[in-house]
């Protein structure tokens, strides 16, 4: 199974990455760095990947799942609330692809601010 790492800033997430489209194209430009934006309880940053909509994709997320973002070529992490959820859902702005899942508790994203500097790379 492939895996990557993220670091944000002091907050070090690896994940195991799905056999989706996505997946692939990110896999393929390893290692990229980016900067963090936030949105509610998500954290989103922009990648050097331009994918569409696959199949299957959807705004509601769950904790851990690692969501691309196509109308904003990002990658987006959910880990609470954004201002589009109802109740306790983790409602991403539109529908996105999810191409793998976080080995760590994504709560600890908290930490991370706009414009935290990020770096993603093969784990």
């Amino acid at each position: 199974m492939r895996k990557l790492r993220m670091t944000l800033g002091d907050v070090v997430l690896e994940a195991e990455l799905f056999d989706t489209p996505t997946a692939d194209a990110i896999y393929a430009v390893l290692p990229f760095d980016a900067s963090a934006n936030t949105w509610g309880e998500e954290v989103y940053f922009s990648t050097p990947v331009t994918v569409g909509e696959e199949p299957g994709a959807r705004t509601v997320m769950e904790p851990g799942e690692l969501a691309y973002w196509p109308p904003g070529t990002a990658i987006a992490i959910g880990f609470g609330r954004t201002p589009a959820s109802k109740g306790d859902e983790i409602r991403l702005a539109s529908p996105c692809n999810v191409w793998g899942r976080a080995l760590a508790d994504v709560k600890q994203l908290r930490s991370v601010s706009a414009g935290t500097a990020i770096r993603v790379e093969p784990a």
